[in-house]
């Protein structure tokens, strides 16, 4: 299990160098620095945080963060900071997590599984949304 956890987040903190550059953490990568910088996190938030990743699933991030933080503030901090979504195998609820994601782009992500590359999913996914929306999701997404 903890070879497990130690590939994840190696996984992770390699995915996370070109999500970073956009300027959204990656819960499980990103440098306590960087959290105290998110001005909806407290300094005891970001201990939680730091103590309990790597996350699986960016729903266990968000049921720890949402006892403290209303909807609003989630959909705000979400815009920074994020647990990468597993394409393949998330379910519909977890994608709207994405800001601006609601149930019905949710379905849509559900809809062309499994995806094979991540050029099909640009591809039916920009039939919904345009170019730059497709590439703000490409950044909280990845193949499983």
């Amino acid at each position: 299990m903890q070879l497990r956890k130690m590939v994840l987040v190696l996984f992770c903190f390699m995915f996370s160098l070109s999500v970073h550059a956009a300027g959204i953490l990656n819960a499980n990568t990103a440098s306590e620095e960087s959290l105290k910088a998110l001005s909806a996190l407290s300094d005891d938030q970001v201990e939680s945080i730091l103590a309990n990743r790597p996350y699986e699933k960016w729903a266990d991030l968000n049921a720890e963060l949402a006892e403290s933080l209303s909807a609003e503030e989630l959909e705000e901090l979400y815009g920074k900071l994020y647990v990468p979504l597993k394409l393949n195998s998330e379910l519909q609820a977890d994608f709207q997590l994405i800001p601006g994601v609601g149930r019905k782009m949710a379905r849509e992500f559900d809809e062309y599984r499994p995806y094979t590359d991540m050029e099909q999913f640009r591809r039916e996914i920009g039939k919904y949304v345009d170019e730059d929306e497709v590439a703000r999701y490409e950044q909280y997404v990845i193949l499983d």
